[in-house]
């Protein structure tokens, strides 16, 4: 299970961070959809499948998205979906307005930042963005892969209780991808390829929020039934 959900965070992590080539390869051989299918609420999966999808037209609908400004601009990082603003923060970004939630690089990116420093982790994916949606499903595909390597060489149980309070503490910040795909549902109104994987990382995160995370803890907004 460890290594499913690995595999599952890796590719989201490539997905959100532009390799198209990766998700068309996975839209064609169906990955998005098999995994859709398995969940007991309904994800249409229509628009997980490859047959209207190639490398080409998916790098420009990511762009459109989540890389230009624009009508249809969806900024994907949390910061940008905080519903309160830092509490320290100082920036000339287009994306701050002192005294309101929104801005870039706020307290989900410094909460994040804390969090890869505490694993050790070093983020390659989401433009050193620290709460870019790639870079925490980077991470989250990190402490998978270690969760696994534990459970098959025998780890102690002091390490994986460590492993595994790490991804709790990750998935209560990822609340903020509830707010993410409302934004990309009402933006990618096209193709829907896009808000149907945002559909499914949302609804994947919530379950493995409620399967990983402590029962005292809320990660997400809404968590499926």
């Amino acid at each position: 299970m460890a290594t499913a959900r690995a595999r599952l965070y890796g590719l989201l992590a490539a997905t959100f961070d532009g390799e198209a080539e990766t998700t068309a390869a996975a839209l064609d051989r169906g990955a998005f959809a098999a995994v859709a299918e398995v969940f007991p609420i309904n994800i249409e999966t229509a628009d997980l499948r490859g047959d209207d999808h190639d490398a080409g037209s998916l790098g420009v609908g990511y762009d459109n998205l989540f890389v230009v400004p624009g009508t249809n601009y969806v900024p994907p990082f949390a910061s940008a979906h905080a519903t309160d603003p830092s509490e320290a923060f100082e920036s000339d970004s287009r994306y701050h307005t002192a005294g309101e939630a929104g801005e870039l690089l706020g307290d989900p990116a410094a909460d994040m930042a804390r969090l890869y420093a505490a694993a050790g982790f070093s983020p390659e994916r989401g433009g050193d963005i620290p709460d870019h949606i790639a870079t925490c499903f980077e991470f989250m595909r990190a402490l998978c892969e270690r969760e696994a390597a534990l459970l098959e060489g025998d780890g102690t149980e002091a390490n994986l209780d460590a492993v595994r309070e790490l991804q709790a503490r990750t998935l209560s910040q990822l609340g903020w991808i509830d707010r993410f795909e409302e934004a990309v549902a009402s933006s990618d109104t096209v193709e829907g390829v896009f808000a149907a994987i945002a559909r499914l990382a949302r609804t994947f995160t919530a379950w493995d929020a409620e399967e990983v995370v402590q029962a005292d803890q809320q990660p997400s907004e809404t968590i499926p039934s």
